[in-house]
């Protein structure tokens, strides 16, 4: 029987941006279940306590979708007895190791020269559209595993609100939520208790001033635009979203079926 949590959002000391996605409305009148489908940032800190909570949630699989930078810089999820864990990078293996360590020298002129002037936006645009038109397989795999048994689940990546953020849209577009409530939901992630936080240590006095903090804003902000982009790379590639699930993530109506009788009230 699948574990239905508390109405309430839960405090997790270690793990950032949690949320049970259950409630939100379909065109059809329908509504995510509540205890079937989680997103957070990743697990690597997450104390005794969070564990615990993590654990009483009766999850099946937890979807990984940080890359080898990522895991080098912040360490392996928690391990949860029980719980198959699934590793799909949505971006490549070294993606961010060298923009990090810009940060981390305070390399102002480097940063100045690719985030400044709307650049670092235009960077998340792009980065959206990317993962959209090349990470087809991986989004397949993903609903695919809903489908058959992967239920409850927990998507996160390293802030959970990019790669996760995109995955929990595709899903949520997948069972037929209203495009607006997946906008809703994924502007959730700029909850000040939510946001990413920078655990970086630098022995340069720049490294985290004001400036270089504003420069960063938009990689850390989830905004309307980018999700949008995400939504108007496929319609342009594939006409539609019925078409994208039926072509790109191989997702027949039969399959979309399943994942409705078992995400779905």
């Amino acid at each position: 029987m699948t574990q239905q949590i508390p109405s309430t959002e839960p405090e997790l000391a270690g793990v950032r941006n949690f949320r049970d996605v259950g409630g939100l409305p379909t065109v059809d009148g329908r509504r995510v279940r509540h205890g079937v489908l989680f997103r957070s940032g990743h697990l690597a800190h997450a104390t005794e306590e969070d564990a615990a909570f993590l654990d009483s949630l009766g999850l099946h699989t937890i979807f990984d979708f940080r890359n080898a930078a990522d895991q080098t810089l912040e360490g392996p999820d928690v391990e949860l007895p029980g719980v198959r864990n699934v590793n799909l990078p949505l971006s490549d293996p070294a993606d961010g190791a060298e923009f990090w360590k810009m940060v981390r020298d305070g390399n102002l002129d480097q940063l100045r020269e690719i985030l400044s002037d709307g650049k670092a936006a235009g960077r998340m645009i792009t980065s959206y559209r990317t993962i959209i038109k090349e990470r087809t397989a991986e989004h397949s795999q993903v609903l695919h595993a809903l489908a058959e048994d992967s239920v409850p689940a927990l998507m996160h990546c390293a802030a959970g609100k990019d790669r996760a953020g995109l995955s929990i849209a595709v899903t949520l577009l997948a069972l037929g939520v209203e495009r607006e409530a997946i906008l809703t939901d994924y502007l959730e992630s700029n909850a000040k208790h939510r946001r990413y936080k920078v655990h970086r240590s630098s022995s340069s006095a720049s490294a985290y001033s004001p400036e270089v903090m504003e420069l960063l804003n938009p990689l850390f902000d989830a905004r309307a635009e980018y999700l949008t982009a995400a939504f108007e790379t496929i319609e342009e590639t594939w006409g539609g979203v019925d078409t994208y699930l039926e072509q790109a993530l191989r997702v027949t109506p039969e399959i979309r079926e399943r994942l409705r009788e078992r995400l779905l009230d």
